[in-house]
């Protein structure tokens, strides 16, 4: 690391005001800011000091998702040999894989830091950190099919719109990962849903009886038959469920493994990074509302076994439990209230629900439940802070 030092060091100059590559000295602040701890002083005003920075921040959340990452490579090659009826190795599942997530992974940080690097430019400040999430975000919730060139697309829309329009990182009010995947959806609603996108099966013909539907899926368009992958019928806590609890199912590419999501979850609470109210009470929104479903629908619309999937088993299905950890805690765009977090929280598991079971069409709300507080967030922060202004004021009155 030394010799790297010594090298930046050297060139430095060249970059600085007055040198000969001045105008991009926001790609070598980068490198260099990466690479070591920023030498950068504080000039005016007062600040507390800590250990930890914004781009320390960024990769304790990048290792948080490095399990459901690396379940979600052999996964996806799990799906394919078993689509097509190969018996291959585990070699040969994380090698396939490999082959379809580095080239988005490739796509989505190339342009997404391009971009963040032209507006650094333009409006002449350093490159922020905050894609280094999004960036590795992107890719684990897209569908196994989808061609690089909507990957690059969706991710200039959700960069530029998402987030440089209002200032760039940390003025963002939307989840910038949930713009690109929102984007793609309305735009190529073809590409993101339907049969035949989340288990990749080029190169060998199905075969006979595979679907590549999501469990979720299934369970609308078979008439509320909930099945495993093999059509089995569906009959509470089994095989089906701990599929859907470990991960071996149709899914994005890292949304499947509640299991390695949750160990994600275990190192955000425990580094302090993740609010673990956020995530409780969408978990507890999602229970809740879950519940009131299977009761409802037992009682008015029996023939509506979709209604009455059971409620515990709605948090392990879809991307319910990867919003709840990597989404919803965005310190950026959710509430930051200690009350407003549990409010927050709770009507993003409440309204997942609701959209997946209300509208069947769209069987997966996570991400609208999301973008839809994200919005909401601010609002919910004024409440919670008049609703303390008012209960002081009235202590005040009181002990006057």
């Amino acid at each position: 690391m030394k010799f790297l030092k010594n090298i930046l060091g050297k060139v430095k100059p060249a970059f600085e005001k007055g040198g000969k590559f001045e105008k991009i000295f926001p790609l070598y602040d980068a490198l260099e800011t990466f690479a070591f701890v920023p030498g950068h002083t504080t000039e005016k005003g007062s600040h507390i000091r800590d250990a930890i920075d914004l781009k320390r921040t960024m990769f304790i959340v990048i290792v948080a998702m490095i399990p459901a990452m690396l379940f979600g490579v052999y996964n996806t090659g799990y799906q394919h040999y078993m689509a097509i009826g190969v018996d291959a190795d585990f070699w040969q599942m994380v090698l396939y894989k490999l082959g379809k997530l580095i080239p988005l992974i490739v796509v989505s940080y190339g342009v997404g830091l391009g971009i963040e690097f032209l507006f650094a430019i333009q409006r002449k400040h350093s490159i922020h950190e905050g894609f280094l999430v999004t960036g590795m975000l992107i890719p684990l919730i897209m569908p196994a099919d989808v061609p690089l060139w909507m990957v690059a697309l969706s991710t200039a829309f959700a960069v530029v719109f998402g987030k440089e329009v209002f200032g760039g990182t940390g003025m963002n009010i939307v989840n910038v990962a949930l713009t690109a995947r929102a984007f793609l959806f309305f735009a190529y609603p073809t590409e993101m849903s339907g049969n035949n996108v989340w288990v990749k099966t080029t190169g060998g013909t199905p075969v006979d009886g595979f679907t590549g539907e999501t469990f979720l899926a299934q369970a609308v368009e078979r008439g509320a038959q909930f099945s495993d992958i093999t059509g089995a019928p569906y009959d509470g806590i089994g095989e089906s469920f701990m599929q859907a609890f470990l991960g071996f199912i149709p899914g994005s590419f890292g949304e499947t493994s509640t299991l390695a999501i949750l160990i994600g979850a275990f190192i955000l609470i425990w580094t302090g990074i993740g609010s673990w109210k956020i995530i409780l009470s969408c978990v507890l929104g999602g229970a809740v509302m879950g519940l009131t479903f299977n009761i409802f629908g037992e009682m008015y619309f029996p023939e509506n076994a979709y209604l009455q999937v059971p409620w515990w088993q709605q948090l392990v299905l879809g991307g319910f439990m990867f919003g709840a950890v990597f989404m919803a805690t965005d310190p950026v765009t959710a509430a930051q209230t200690e009350k407003g977090k549990w409010i927050y929280g709770f009507l993003i598991g409440a309204l997942s629900i609701i959209i997946r079971l209300v509208n069947p069409a769209y069987p997966e709300g996570v991400m609208m439940a999301i973008l839809f507080m994200n919005v909401m967030a601010p609002t919910i922060d004024h409440y919670v802070v008049q609703g303390n202004i008012k209960n002081r004021l009235k202590r005040v009155k009181v002990s006057a």
